[in-house]
């Protein structure tokens, strides 16, 4: 009798040992990240680039300024506005390249004093020289865009564009005497109104650009510099004779 109630003792304490062991021992299913099932916890959401191509209309006021140096052309402001439509490439990394077409009129007035002949002042008669200027530009400029607060972001741009001349009429008004004016005609000099563009000024004016602006929801409002690179004299009656066309602007663009 002793006997069986030793083996009954004896398999109870295996029993009671093996049941411990299980409840120590983790399940095979639960993960080490007990926020797994945690309702609370928020995805990290990812950027996933994907290719499109935005359209938009700009519009704005421009400011030109004709750099001239040994010729007969004085220095001039140009000032008028822009329109046309961009078309805008977006790249990974908040990249893009944008390009497009647009329209620019411009408008200047300066005077050119010249040395009189008949009189001892040497500022005593002047060409008013009056310039409207119609030209194409197509930009092509890399943008980096920094998101700031919800659709609010920040952007900076270079690149370079092409100014291509349509017409650049000098309405130009005479206070000249006889004999300044025979002399400046003998010089090859106009004085009769006549577009630049023709025989005087290359159309092709290239420059590089540089601005930036804010960007939001579907607006843009942007501004930038721009340096003229080639010489726009197209006969150079010497090697030194140069003009050149830099500018700035202000815009506006709407996103489709």
């Amino acid at each position: 009798m002793a006997r069986k109630i030793g083996i009954i003792v004896l398999l109870l304490s295996v029993g009671v040992w093996s049941l411990r062991a299980d409840d120590t021992r983790k399940p095979a299913f639960q993960l080490e990240d007990n926020t797994f099932f945690d309702p609370t916890r928020k995805e990290e959401k990812k950027e996933v680039y994907s290719f499109k191509v935005e359209y938009r209309l700009e519009a704005g006021y421009v400011q030109h300024q004709q750099r001239a140096d040994k010729i007969s052309y004085p220095d001039m402001y140009l000032h008028g506005g822009r329109i046309g439509v961009t078309l805008t490439f977006v790249l990974p990394v908040h990249f893009s390249l944008q390009t497009g077409v647009l329209y620019t009129l411009v408008y200047g007035r300066t005077e050119q004093h010249w040395r009189s002949m008949d009189a001892p002042s040497v500022q005593t008669e002047f060409i008013d020289h009056r310039v409207l200027s119609h030209n194409l530009t197509i930009p092509v400029r890399m943008y980096y865009t920094i998101p700031l607060w919800r659709e609010l972001s920040l952007f900076f741009y270079t690149g370079p564009q092409l100014h291509i001349g349509l017409a650049q009429t000098d309405y130009m008004r005479l206070n000249l005497s006889e004999g300044v004016k025979k002399w400046l005609e003998g010089e090859g000099i106009p004085t009769t109104p006549y577009d630049r563009l023709t025989d005087d000024v290359h159309r092709a004016n290239i420059q590089w650009g540089v601005g930036g602006g804010l960007e939001w929801s579907r607006y843009r409002l942007q501004s930038g510099y721009d340096f003229g690179l080639n010489n726009l004299v197209r006969k150079q009656k010497t090697g030194q004779q140069r003009m050149s066309e830099w500018g700035w602007f202000v815009s506006v663009s709407y996103l489709f």
